[in-house]
């Protein structure tokens, strides 16, 4: 582990123009898009823009990369911030280590689209896979933060509706309860430089508009994960986000869902975004890969787009 490396990142993620979350969403969105747009690519991505489903995206696409496995990758930013084209580098890590491709839907965004468009947006993309003949169980769906949410949600719906579903689900620092009764946004409000419970209650709120924050379809914690895939957590000690990740792995094992969570020690929110610098960033993302290879490898499709 290098705590000494995440140290030294601290002036530039801490710093006066870093995304405060409790601005308000257009002014984090600004800020959160100029973070994302200093992170390097990894050279050997290669980018598309493409509509799945009536939502606009980006593929990634590794230099060598099975057409038949395929990240439907959900990007965080609080549902008010984050792009395609702001995490196309990390869902693109993601599909080379697992050995496919990943398509980041740019997903309608709070305040001028509140819940569930991008629910609504997410469940049409990954529809929009099974209509251009990719077998669900060859199809990943990851996420980060919100994206993370997002992407669990996305899962608990397509279940809801029948749809075939998606062969693993792999999340990041995952937002999982809107309705804030974590106990690691208090014991752990020092201890995290990013996120505030703050924060977090103010995009949750611009969000939600009249809709209840413990509805599944935002606060995935409260769902029914009965039937639910194979599932990975990551996440790192220092978030304030650590117990949605934990009180969602309690709640899928009691499921009887295959559920792995790790925890970073040291580690803070979304650090695999962090891969140029932090030396658990590609340890991380290797794991992420391997997961959804491991579950979705070998499932033929019939056509692709």
């Amino acid at each position: 582990m290098s705590l000494i490396e995440l140290e030294s990142l601290m002036p530039v993620l801490t710093g006066p123009d870093a995304p405060d979350f409790r601005l308000p969403p257009l002014e984090v969105r600004e800020r959160f898009d100029t973070m994302l747009a200093g992170l390097p690519i990894k050279d050997g991505l290669a980018f598309e823009n493409a509509v799945v489903g009536g939502v606009p995206g980006i593929w990634a696409v590794p230099a060598e990369a099975e057409a038949d496995l395929v990240i439907l990758y959900l990007h965080g930013g609080g549902y008010v911030s984050g792009s395609a084209a702001g995490y196309r580098g990390l869902a693109g890590l993601i599909a080379e280590a697992a050995g496919g491709r990943a398509f980041v839907p740019d997903y309608r965004l709070a305040p001028e689209h509140v819940y569930p468009a991008a629910l609504d947006d997410a469940l049409a993309a990954y529809m929009g896979l099974l209509d251009a003949g990719h077998e669900a169980g060859s199809i990943t769906i990851a996420g980060d933060s919100a994206g993370g949410g997002l992407a669990a949600a996305t899962v608990l719906a397509a279940k809801d509706r029948g749809l075939p579903l998606p062969g693993a689900v792999t999340l990041l620092s995952p937002w999982v309860d809107l309705d804030g009764t974590g106990t690691t946004l208090e014991t752990k409000s020092e201890a995290d430089p990013l996120i505030s419970a703050e924060g977090l209650t103010n995009c949750a709120q611009v969000y939600l508009g009249d809709a209840h924050a413990a509805a599944p379809g935002a606060s995935p914690l409260y769902g029914d994960f009965t039937g639910f895939p194979p599932l990975l957590i990551e996440v790192g000690t220092r978030e304030v986000l650590l117990s949605d990740a934990t009180r969602l792995a309690e709640r899928a094992a009691a499921a009887n869902v295959d559920v792995t969570l790790r925890t970073w020690r040291g580690m803070v929110h979304v650090f695999p975004n962090l891969w140029f610098a932090l030396s658990e960033g590609p340890e991380a993302i290797a794991e992420l890969g391997a997961f959804a290879r491991r579950h979705t490898a070998g499932i033929t499709a019939n056509s692709f787009s």
